[in-house]
């Protein structure tokens, strides 16, 4: 019972992390609008690894070469999963990209089973089977053809996948916080890196409010609360739940917009929106067998 509680407190909190990325999504897009994309990813790291830095100083005594190989694997998955969703938006429509990377909702499960052989319960496949259908209304807006911008966003799937996996398994090994400052590092050295060799310029931006909001608030809520939250809770829950949960995020950011600036959605996107809110709670729902008394 206890371990069920504990499950289900994971579950909400994974939800929020949903909700912060969802909210914050407007506010990234407006951002990489005057600010080049890897730019604003090594300030919004950057920033997101000092904090984490304070939050995990106690701990400091606890680092060993696991945590910090742990670490950089995450952060390599982490950041290459938003390299190619990138580089995969230069070559197909943003609605094209939303859909395929929610795909990863569908490739958890799977490669959870062929890398560590983990059980996939026949309610989390109905759940992702529900999810993906909600995905697709919700989020497509063109035809989908396999080209080079799909392939990439394709990759995209599979790389944050990775990463939601590996969370699971390595947040069981080593400390959770020292785990998530090494991720942080990580994805801020490749981003700078990759700014400095493609972006036109690094730190010669327009530091206007906006820039700072943006930064300051992705680094709080998106990042160093998202992460920790995830690398935490993924303790007590599975990693296929954890995508599903993740599904969220579009619908949150749907809801926000709505708010924010008045977008409204259409019929079949509502439905959508409405399937994957079913998915996350058929993934909680408790199937009880019916046993039959003879007489």
């Amino acid at each position: 019972m206890k371990s069920k509680l504990y499950e289900l407190r994971a579950d909400l909190l994974l939800l929020s992390v949903a909700i912060a990325w969802g909210v914050t999504f407007l506010m990234v897009q407006d951002a990489i609008n005057t600010t080049p994309v890897y730019a604003f990813l090594f300030f919004r790291f950057a920033l997101a690894s000092v904090l984490m830095f304070f939050i995990a100083y106690r701990y400091l005594n606890e680092i060993n070469k696991k945590t910090v190989l742990y670490g950089v694997i995450l952060g390599t998955f982490l950041f290459s999963a938003f390299a190619t969703q990138t580089f995969g938006l230069l070559y197909t429509k943003s609605s094209i990209v939303a859909f395929i990377t929610g795909l990863n909702v569908i490739c958890v499960p799977f490669l959870g089973y062929l890398i560590f052989k983990d059980h996939i319960s026949k309610k989390v496949f109905i759940a992702t089977i529900v999810a993906v259908i909600g995905l697709y209304l919700l989020t497509m807006s063109g035809a989908l053809t396999i080209g080079a911008g799909e392939f990439l966003t394709l990759i995209c799937a599979l790389l944050f996948a990775l990463q939601i996996i590996f969370t699971g398994k390595f947040s069981k090994e080593v400390n959770v916080y020292l785990l998530v400052l090494f991720q942080l590092i990580t994805v801020s050295i490749l981003s700078l890196a990759f700014s400095l060799t493609l972006d036109d310029v690094t730190f010669n931006l327009n530091y206007d409010y906006a820039f700072f909001k943006a930064v300051l608030i992705t680094a709080v809520f998106a990042t160093v609360y998202a992460f920790l939250i995830q690398t935490y809770m993924q303790q007590f829950t599975t990693a296929a739940k954890t995508a599903i949960i993740f599904t969220m995020e579009p619908v949150s950011a749907a809801i926000y917009a709505y708010l924010a600036v008045g977008e409204v959605l259409s019929s079949i996107q509502l439905i959508g929106a409405i399937l994957i809110i079913l998915a996350t709670l058929i993934a909680e729902l408790k199937f009880k067998k019916r046993i039959k008394h003879t007489l």
